[in-house]
């Protein structure tokens, strides 16, 4: 739950972004539309001055208070689910005849046959004639 620090009692404007800047004052500043050219400045609505501590998250809530609350930091744990044993069911099995396994036949390897090798010539070119100039 959030607890309220000032109560102000601000009321919203339909446009507009609420916020507690960083002095601690209520804020407002028009909000983006497409196509709409907007000023980025800050209007101070409330002066609070509120203190901010760490690991709090402020906020302006519903009714226009300040109020803060604490911020989640790495979720919630989660409690761990029991693993249930699988209860092993005995089952009745029929009884296997024993067939006799054929081993595979063994292919003859191929013989392999060297053969010589044949020298191999090759003809000589003639030089290429020189043309003068």
């Amino acid at each position: 739950m959030a607890q309220v620090l000032v109560k102000c009692g601000v009321k919203r404007v339909k446009g507009w972004l609420y916020f507690i800047d960083k002095k601690g004052n209520v804020a407002r500043v028009q909000m983006a539309r497409a196509g709409v050219r907007t000023s980025k400045r800050q209007e101070v609505v409330v002066k609070c001055g509120v203190r901010r501590e760490d690991g709090y998250l402020y906020f302006l809530d519903k009714k226009g208070n300040v109020a803060r609350t604490k911020m989640a930091r790495g979720g919630r744990k989660r409690k761990k689910k029991a693993k249930k044993k699988a209860k092993k069911k005995t089952v009745k099995r029929k009884a296997k005849k024993k067939v006799a396994k054929r081993k595979p036949k063994k292919k003859a390897k191929k013989k392999t046959v060297k053969r010589k090798a044949k020298k191999k010539t090759t003809k000589r070119k003639k030089p290429a004639k020189r043309r003068r100039r």
